[in-house]
């Protein structure tokens, strides 16, 4: 799919700077390309298509528990809409109100806080983590009863995390970190999971750590639930960045996701550039000027926002808007 983009965008700022580039002739300009697998992954995509689809609905006010996803740009879009993003402790004075959950899913006493507060419940929990969820609370009802424990791979205070810990009441390990491990007693029952956005290699080398360490007859098991949607970006993420001489890799600050693919961002090209909006980009950062120019981003990051980056290069280097070459 090229596109997720929206049917309305947020305008893109307008740039009073000289720009040093504007007397470049046609045949200097770079090659300008958007890569066309990065863009919302589908939770992402079902969570705001169930946000547009309510707020068309009627005027019911419409909450969001949490940013719906991890980029400023497409929260404050849908807020303009009318989107009103809230965290939990004004979710627990709702009464009677409608609140959509978001992709990363939520613990069960959430749920049961919405059913006593009698929240109208939009729903839009991603499939992938809707099923890791019942097979960690599956897993612990086996394993607590024997002293089991649940591992999981993820970064602390995610509310994906947290939605996987409340599964657990509250009792599973995270490992984020080395140090994380320690905490686990290897002479008893071990599950491990991990957040669905992780890296694969990095689950892979904690599976051998923790399978070297167990003790005895202790069972150690594990289940892959990492999204691979997400995971299959990152190694096409180093060959795309690899294949241009600048790169432009667009997320929220606040994007789990967007920070690791920014990693093999650089993997593949050390001059890769993180931001977060058009207006970030100065003309320093086109200098020395590229032949290529290629412009990716995150799972939490709209194609709508690729596409004003590429504008705004556009803008600094004094090039037509490709409709204009095509006239």
């Amino acid at each position: 799919m090229r596109s997720c983009a929206p049917t309305s965008r947020k305008p893109l700022p307008k740039h009073k700077a000289t720009l040093p580039y504007s007397s470049l002739s046609p045949d200097m300009f770079p090659i300008i390309e958007i890569d066309q697998q990065s863009g919302f992954c589908f939770g992402v995509i079902n969570a705001v298509k169930h946000a547009e689809e309510e707020l068309k609905k009627d005027d019911k006010e419409l909450y969001c528990l949490g940013d719906i996803v991890h980029n400023n740009q497409e929260v404050d879009r849908l807020q303009a809409k009318g989107m009103q993003t809230i965290d939990y402790e004004a979710f627990k004075k709702l009464e009677g109100k409608r609140v959509l959950f978001r992709a990363h899913g939520e613990a069960p006493a959430i749920y049961q806080m919405a059913r006593e507060r009698n929240i109208e419940l939009v729903d839009a929990t991603c499939p992938v983590v809707l099923a890791l969820q019942k097979k960690v609370r599956r897993k612990f009802a086996e394993l607590h009863p024997v002293g089991g424990q649940i591992v999981i791979y993820g970064k602390k205070g995610h509310a994906e995390v947290n939605g996987l810990v409340g599964q657990t009441e509250g009792k599973a390990i995270i490992v984020q970190s080395p140090e994380d491990i320690e905490q686990i007693d290897f002479t008893r029952p071990i599950a491990l999971f991990s957040q669905t956005t992780q890296s694969l290699t990095g689950f892979h080398e904690l599976i051998d750590t923790l399978r070297s360490r167990m003790i005895g007859d202790a069972r150690f098991d594990f289940q892959d639930s990492i999204c691979r949607q997400v995971s299959n970006r990152m190694p096409h993420i180093q060959e795309f960045s690899s294949q241009h001489e600048l790169t432009f890799f667009v997320a929220g600050g606040k994007s789990s996701n967007g920070k690791v693919l920014f990693s093999y961002c650089q993997k593949g090209n050390e001059r890769s550039i993180f931001v977060s909006s058009p207006d970030e980009i100065t003309p320093e950062m086109l200098t020395p000027l590229p032949k290529s120019i290629g412009i990716c981003g995150a799972t939490s990051t709209p194609m709508w926002q690729m596409e004003q980056v590429a504008t705004r290069v556009r803008e600094l280097l004094g090039m037509p808007e490709p409709e204009a070459i095509d006239q």
